[in-house]
Parts: C-alpha cells; structure tokens; sequence
C-alpha cells in the first residue's frame, strides 16, 4: 500500500510518499511560494528520492497547480518513483484544530469539510491552509481515491476538564469554546509509544513526558497511554518560549503594551507570535544553531535565551511530574530537542532530585535514537526522532 502525506499551509505545500509494506520513503519535498511570483533562481520546488536531492524553481498559481505538480514529481518526471498515481492507495492530510468534534481520525466526509471549516476561527492560518490542500488533491485524484485528517489535537482529547478549562467566565467555554486544546499531538503520540517500545513495556504502564522542542514546541504528560496535560493551549502561543512565540506571559502584560503603543488586536497578536521567544531575548535569531553559535562566542543574551528556555522546560517537566504523580520516562524530539545537545544537558540538570543522571557521552549524539540517561538513573531520558508523516500513514492505513 502507497500513502501519499501532505501538509498544505497558505502557500505551502510539504509531501512525502510511504510505501507502508516496509515503512520506506520513496519521495518527500515541499513546493514554496504557492500563488507568489518566483524571482530568477529562487528554487521553490524541493524533491528527495533516496540520498538525492533536486531542487528548481517554478510559478505555480494555486494549491491545485502545486499538487499537479506533486503528481508530475512522483509519477512522470525524470525522478519518478511510480509509473502512475493510481498507485496511490490513500492521502493522509495534517489538520492543526479538530476542537472537540475529533477525537480521533477519520476518512473525509462532506460533514467533515464542514467541520474543519467552521473551525477555521480556532487556526486561522491552518485549518483554511489544509483545506485548499484537500480541495486540491480531490480535483486531480477525484473522490475514488480515500482521503484521511488526521488532527493534532485528537491525542490531547483525553485531557480531563481541570486540565483544559480556563478560569475565565464559563459562557466563553460554551458560546466561544475557548479552553485548552493542545497541538503537535501526532509526533507527541509517536514518540510516546515509540519510547515505550523502546523501553519493551506497554504504554499502558508507564508515566511520559514528551518534549516536543522545535521552532514551535510543546511538552505533554502521557499518563497510561493518555494525555492529562499539555503546554499549548487554545492556540500554539501558550506554553514556554519557542523560535518567535513568546509562550505563557502575565495577560496585564498584553493589555499594559497595547495600551502603551496604541496596538490592535492583529498587531498584538503579530508581536506575541512572530516577534518575541528566543528571538527577542537573543537578538540574534529564532534559529537554534545561531543560538548555539553565539552563546560559544559568549554572547550574554543568546546564553541568557537559552537558560530561559531550559528553565521554564523544566519547569513544565516538574509540574508534569506532580500531575502524574511520577514520571518513568522523559522523551525529547525535534529539530531542538533531537540536536541541542546544550538545551537537553540544561534541562536534565534540573532533575536531579529525581535520582535522573545524564550520560554526557551518548547526550552528546545528534538526531539518533538513544538513551541519554545512564543505566543507574531512576528515570529513563531518550531522544526519539519524531516522525509525523509516518504517524499519519499509520492512522491512514489504520483507516482504509
């Protein structure tokens, strides 16, 4: 069976081709500036077929022109990994916001386009995104080919009520459905169960707390194979300080700032997202390996940036740890989870009540799958390499 993984956003369009009989890749890529002119040499179009790279550039006007050209890469170009797209047995699409309506993931139905539109509000910049990919992908496969959503948020939906309400009045919850929802649920829910795997025990029997550490990140508590906490909340700004995002401030400070400057909203909003986290307290970069880079220079704020985001990491891990009532495993995964060997070493410094001890040896290993705790340490600390495209063929399989 061959599942073809897409994940659209407003110009956007990542792809990546499994054949699910051995879990290989047989192509993967992207296309950028989708709708947007293309300057001379601006290569847009991304294609990886083994160890090989291609990359070109070209004016596509629309998400539908893009999946043609997805088609034409995998199906009829000079690095063609199938002779046609009928090979392709299912489409699985990334949805960011499934709200309450899903728990799980399910086959695309007229009702659930529907659905997902009306919960556009929730993720502006997503959920209209996927869809033009699912339009697209339903105007060159037609309706014989099945297409799956499978929802980020569909692994935080075990979260108890005392986990997910806000303090704030409850007709907000009831008219608005303003309370937590949490994201990067697919890797949170690959890496618990792979970790698992790892350690030969049924995740029924383990305490985790996965750390999803990247550009956006999130950490979250699997408590018997369901989650009972997450960092991000009603949006993915929540949590602790990412790449721009500047994570859980005091509300007064918002309010205090747009009133001091005269701010809207959107330009609030534009601020917290795009304009704060490690980018702001470095001054250098929303970029791990800038941050890195600077600090080995002894750049006062890039080591600053990054105490305060171990910090406030382990702060959650903490709190986590008390919500479980114990933790047996501590997974980290991402582009700065799986290689910052800094932030991973900051962070586990702070858990040594825990009888947690670091293996600095194999912590010092990047993007590999390994335990970084030694064998003494009373709680288990990996790295697993997160793998969402695999985790949405697996649930699209599951499905079809």
């Amino acid at each position: 069976m061959k599942i073809l993984v897409i994940n659209c956003g407003s110009s956007s369009l990542k792809y990546q081709l499994l054949d699910m009989k051995d879990e290989s890749v047989l192509c993967k890529g992207s296309i950028e500036r989708i709708g947007l002119k293309i300057n001379g040499g601006e290569e847009n179009v991304i294609v990886k077929v083994g160890d090989d790279k291609f990359t070109y550039d070209k004016e596509l006007k629309d998400h539908v022109a893009a999946f043609n050209e997805v088609k034409y890469i995998l199906s009829e170009g000079e690095h063609k990994v199938i002779d046609s797209f009928s090979e392709i047995d299912a489409i699985g699409h990334r949805i960011v916001q499934g709200g309450d309506r899903y728990t799980k993931s399910v086959l695309v139905t007229e009702k659930v386009v529907k659905d997902v539109e009306e919960l556009a509000p929730l993720a502006p910049l997503h959920n209209p995104a996927h869809l033009m990919g699912y339009r697209a992908c339903l105007e060159v496969v037609g309706p014989d080919v099945p297409q799956v959503f499978v929802f980020d948020t569909s692994f935080h939906s075990t979260m108890p009520p005392k986990a997910y309400m806000y303090a704030v009045p409850y007709e907000y919850y009831e008219k608005y459905a303003v309370r937590r929802y949490g994201f990067h649920g697919t890797s949170h829910k690959f890496v618990s169960h792979r970790v698992a795997e790892k350690m030969g025990k049924n995740i029924k029997d383990l305490k985790i707390i996965t750390c999803h550490l990247g550009n956006g990140s999130s950490v979250a508590a699997v408590d018997h194979g369901k989650v009972v906490d997450t960092s991000m909340g009603f949006t993915p700004l929540d949590g602790f300080m990412m790449g721009t995002r500047s994570g859980g401030v005091d509300p007064s400070v918002v309010t205090f700032i747009m009133k001091k400057l005269n701010l809207t909203p959107d330009e609030m909003d534009n601020i917290l997202n795009k304009q704060s986290g490690v980018n702001a307290i470095s001054g250098i970069s929303s970029d791990d390996r800038d941050i890195c880079a600077a600090q080995n220079a002894g750049n006062e704020r890039a080591i600053l940036a990054h105490e305060m985001q171990a910090y406030e990491i382990a702060k959650y891990i903490g709190s986590y740890i008390a919500a479980m009532n114990g933790v047996d495993a501590i997974v980290f995964t991402a582009g700065i989870g799986e290689n910052a060997i800094p932030v991973r070493e900051k962070v586990v410094s702070y858990l040594g009540y825990l009888g947690v001890t670091l293996d600095k040896d194999a912590n010092g290993h990047r993007g590999e799958e390994i335990v970084i705790s030694t064998p003494d340490s009373k709680v288990k600390v990996a790295v697993i390499p997160t793998n969402e495209e695999l985790a949405i063929c697996r649930e699209t399989v599951a499905l079809v």
